[in-house]
């Protein structure tokens, strides 16, 4: 069997941190797998749906690197969705149910006030053909709901959360059709799970009651269900559900100065039981990618941490990797000089800007003969090895001076900086003709 995931967003706004966690387990599990993962448009609603927020989504998985082996349009499957639904239809597994908005939420009220749940009634399924009529004659237009089996327990083992058991007589039929003609989530994701050969669906715990819905649907359809992995929700650094992360999405990771890799990392891991690392590599994360590691509590996400990966993640970058990002004239030598000091890629144009200057020094009087002789010195000695080593060397010799005292002056004449990259591997960046000229300044 070829394993086949898929990532169903709608493109109604921007993906956020919670869906990027769901594509991205969805990838791993079809890469171990050596099997396919495909992106699903889920755009029946025509109203809310937009082709940028299309455009937005294959932007952002191709950021992450999740790069995906198919793309499905909802939009252009409605065909396939009618045959079903008349077959539905014919076979009594959906029904015409006429009562309003307005009724529903009346229904829903005076079951709250006896203290019952608020399961519909199904009172549209008691109607006679006169009673129906005399509906459309008032120019109303059903809805459509799923008849749901009462015979027996809803069941199913979940690869996270375990055996799931639901009683589906205290569940509502659901709507899968409005009275406009146009689809709900229910039934068309349903649909389309069974006719791609869709064989695991990975989602957050809040569709564990869809599920249990859809599962009698696959049975309606004639179709064996996938396998599904319900994995817990995040929740923001503060430790409960948090509306920020509505809005934590690819857009804000750029604006952030956060790397791919880094969000990859981080996602992969939290929730289980595996340590978050700064694994640049993909393979080690889909290596170790395992269902059983994942725990029943919400999953943390806090972005001081993302922060701190992604540092340590940029630590490992090769140059080339890098390059298009850097700024302009920056080559191997400057990156790797630098790399170790940044906790953003954009950080980088600003030691670029130590390097080619110019810079503001701020020097001690008292360090001004010190800077002077440095600057003597600097024009004598052999810039073609270790100039650092060598005008310290010199410097020693010559003033007296070690330690703090030495290198402390020479570093803020030379960069500006109290503190930076290794001066052994700044200084012959800078050169023999811009360090004598920065510390004659003095």
């Amino acid at each position: 069997m070829t394993i086949l995931t898929r990532f169903a967003p709608s493109p109604t706004g921007q993906l956020h941190v919670g869906n990027i966690r769901t594509a991205l387990h969805n990838w791993l599990w079809a890469q171990q797998a050596g099997g396919r993962f495909v992106l699903r448009i889920d755009d029946t609603d025509a109203e809310r749906s937009e082709e940028r927020f299309v455009d937005a989504i294959r932007a952002d998985l191709a950021w992450l690197g999740l790069n995906p082996d198919g793309e499905e349009r909802q939009s252009a499957r409605f065909a396939l969705y009618e045959a079903r639904f008349a077959a539905l239809r014919e076979a009594g597994h959906v029904y015409p149910a006429y009562e309003t908005a307005q009724e529903l939420d009346l229904k829903r009220k005076i079951a709250a006030g006896r203290g019952l749940p608020p399961v519909y009634d199904r009172a549209a399924l008691a109607l006679g053909d006169a009673e129906r009529a005399a509906f459309e004659a008032e120019g109303r237009s059903p809805h459509w709901r799923f008849k749901l089996d009462h015979a027996a327990p809803i069941e199913w083992d979940d690869l996270i959360r375990g055996h799931q058991r639901f009683d589906p007589a205290t569940m509502s039929d659901p709507v899968i059709r409005r009275a406009d003609g146009s689809w709900l989530y229910m039934l068309p994701s349903a649909i389309d799970d069974a006719e791609m050969g869709v064989t695991h669906v990975v989602r957050g715990e809040d569709h564990v009651s869809n599920t249990a819905l859809q599962l009698q649907m696959f049975a309606a359809l004639g179709s064996p269900p996938p396998a599904f992995a319900h994995e817990a929700l995040l929740v923001g650094s503060e430790g409960k559900l948090s509306k920020r992360l509505g809005s934590v999405g690819v857009e804000s990771f750029r604006e952030a100065g956060i790397e791919p890799e880094a969000v990859r990392a981080l996602l992969a891991r939290i929730g289980t039981s595996l340590p978050v690392e700064p694994l640049i590599d993909t393979a080690t994360l889909i290596e170790t990618f395992d269902f059983g590691r994942f725990g029943r509590a919400p999953a943390r996400f806090d972005e001081a941490e993302l922060a701190a990966l992604n540092a340590r993640i940029i630590h490992q970058l090769d140059f080339d990797r890098v390059a298009p990002q850097l700024p302009a004239g920056m080559g191997r030598a400057g990156w790797e000089a630098v790399r170790p000091n940044l906790s953003t890629l954009a950080e980088a144009a600003d030691w670029w800007q130590v390097i080619e200057g110019p810079i503001d020094a701020d020097i001690d009087p008292a360090d001004r003969n010190f800077l002077g002789e440095a600057a003597r010195l600097a024009a004598g000695i052999d810039w073609s090895g270790d100039p650092w080593h060598a005008l310290t060397g010199a410097l020693k010799a010559s003033s007296g001076r070690s330690g703090k005292s030495l290198f402390l002056p020479l570093r803020r004449a030379l960069t500006g900086l109290d503190h930076g990259p290794d001066m052994k591997t700044l200084l012959p960046l800078i050169g023999r003709d811009r360090a004598i000229e920065r510390l004659g300044k003095t």
